[in-house]
């Protein structure tokens, strides 16, 4: 059957290679794509927010699956777009995607079914807002409610840093109207774990664990970005907290959305504090990670299509999910300035080499075609480099020697992805 996969990103560029290789998929297209995704699917000039043209794309050209990989979309109802049109469609419905959608639901909805997190408050007036700070302990986090592209998260550490942020987030409105409602929560210490999973509905079935890096700088410095790299598995997810999770948070929160009549189908991605007191949710995403797809889908064995029907047609519980006995690490090679001020349309050369080498992995993110058919800069995060290897400190050894073989002006890259790991 053919495939439309909706998206621009390195994680949408991970899908459409694991589709690739899927027996079920006939042509694959992607809207809108960028210049990697070119190389295994036609990409329509088609964006992501707009449903309607999504919608007769695919009754046009008879897509039999089309795959939601953006947030936006998902929180914005795109599936249900789909569904309404008799147009297979992998992903949550509107009323099940609010989970990323409202920061303010989801953990109102943790505190309804006892599943561990942080304690908060919400709030919709920055004047309460405000008055309640000035008696919290810190530090403290405060949240945009809505979507902010993994950056409406501030860790302040005094009351002043918290008075400037509820100001940034709820009256200059620097996230948009993200930032209409605000949560503020406990700050949290410990090693945060991503782990993705699929869901039906009702079964669930656990990928593999990824461990990302926010911060634009070296040991966690600089602004919040949508990730500079990752690294899976994480060695600190262990078998104990795996059990733990399996049964205080995972199945508790399919549940959970069950009963609220918001079935969940789809990836639901757990953001984990691994505290002292046991592992805690920091976030829901209701779909894949960026860049955690791109280190745990090069290592899934399972057809990832023959996965997402059994989602979509409630037979989860059909699928076991295997994983290669390796690990991998993706650094991403970003423009410098990102997230702020950075450069576009600088040529990208060297990553012939990719196709050579077995292991490694060039998830393209913000990359075009000039018209001249150079391959250019055209994003903050420019290129996600992926290697696997036997263990966790050779894939990142892997990783760091194949962002030398790219060259573009103004690269940029932490260059302590996976450090953690050199502890151990």
């Amino acid at each position: 059957m053919d495939i439309l996969i909706v998206g621009s990103g390195g994680r949408e560029h991970a899908i459409a290679q694991s589709v690739a290789k899927s027996t079920r998929a006939g042509k694959i297209y992607c809207a809108p794509g960028n210049a990697g995704i070119s190389q295994v699917a036609r990409c329509v000039p088609i964006g992501a927010m707009e449903f309607e043209k999504l919608v007769s794309f695919a009754e046009e050209k008879k897509i039999g699956l089309v795959i939601v990989g953006m947030d936006d979309p998902l929180v914005g109802g795109l599936v249900d777009e789909l569904e309404a049109a008799g147009i297979r469609a992998f992903g949550p419905r509107k009323n099940a995607a609010i989970l990323e959608g409202s920061k303010a639901f989801s953990k109102d909805l943790m505190k309804k079914y006892g599943i561990p997190t942080a304690a908060y408050e919400t709030f919709d007036d920055p004047e309460k807002a405000l008055e309640y700070i000035k008696t919290a302990d810190y530090p403290i986090v405060l949240k945009a409610d809505g979507l902010a592209l993994g950056k409406g998260v501030l860790i302040c550490n005094t009351l002043k840093e918290a008075q400037e942020g509820v100001r940034t987030i709820m009256e200059d409105k620097k996230f948009g109207d993200a930032g209409n409602r605000m949560v503020i929560e406990e700050f949290m210490t410990g090693r945060e774990v991503s782990v993705l999973a699929f869901v039906d509905g009702k079964d669930i079935r656990i990928m593999s664990s990824a461990q990302d890096h926010k911060r634009a700088g070296d040991n966690d410095t600089g602004p919040n970005t949508g990730g500079m790299g990752t690294f899976s598995p994480s060695p600190f997810y262990t078998e104990e907290i795996d059990d733990y999770c399996k049964k205080y948070i995972y199945q508790a929160t399919v549940d959970a959305m069950a009963k609220e009549g918001r079935p969940f189908q789809g990836v639901l991605f757990f953001g984990l504090m691994l505290t002292e007191k046991g592992p805690k949710v920091l976030e829901y995403n209701a779909r894949f990670g960026d860049p955690e797809a791109q280190v745990v889908l090069p290592r899934m064995k399972n057809d990832i299509v023959e996965v997402m029907e059994a989602c979509i047609d409630g037979r989860l519980h059909e699928i076991k999910l295997e994983f290669e006995e390796n690990a991998a690490v993706c650094v991403v090679l970003a423009s410098e300035g990102y997230p702020l001020h950075y450069e576009k349309g600088l040529p990208v050369t060297g990553l012939e080499r990719f196709e050579k080498e077995e292991g490694y992995y060039c998830f393209h993110a913000g990359t075009k075609f000039d018209e001249s058919g150079t391959l250019v800069t055209n994003g903050g995060r420019v290129l996600g480099i992926t290697a696997k290897g036997d263990d966790l400190k050779t894939a990142r050894e892997n990783a760091y020697r194949a962002t030398e073989w790219v060259r573009f002006d103004n690269k940029y890259m932490r260059r302590d992805i996976g450090n953690t790991i050199m502890e151990l």
